[in-house]
């Protein structure tokens, strides 16, 4: 009698394919090459929020880029709203599984771009070259 055979999950290799080849990481620098994204995102790592909430988390930010940026958000399924119908209705935004996945390279990131990348608002061509270069 032969064995049930169980449909086995695509595993993947053991390296990405390179970036000229991946649609998929295009797709992930053309998020975070947005302006805000990833400032947005990381305002509700913190936790739901509402509009003026958010807007307190990520100084800088104009209502209507962050209505924008809430809106892109939402609709590639990083960010989920709670509209609440009560006598002063208010949204809440919450970061969905998607998002909430998302943060974990979002935090590498960050935590490189602390060790490896100038505070100052110039670019790293601008600064002089070390010692024997």
């Amino acid at each position: 009698m032969p064995t049930p055979q169980h449909p086995q999950p695509a595993r993947r290799s053991g390296h990405p394919q390179s970036a000229d080849t991946s649609p998929a990481i295009a797709r992930a620098f053309t998020l975070l090459s947005r302006r805000w994204n990833g400032l947005v995102l990381m305002a509700l790592a913190k936790g739901p929020a509402d509009f003026a909430q958010i807007r307190e988390r990520v100084p800088g930010i104009s209502d209507r880029m962050l209505a924008r940026r809430l809106q892109e958000l939402t609709a590639i399924g990083l960010v989920a709203q709670d509209v609440r119908p009560m006598p002063s209705s208010r949204t809440r935004y919450a970061l969905s599984a998607h998002g909430k996945a998302f943060l974990i390279p979002l935090a590498v990131l960050f935590l490189w771009a602390e060790d490896h990348l100038p505070a100052s608002s110039s670019s790293a061509s601008d600064q002089p070259a070390p010692p024997g270069h």
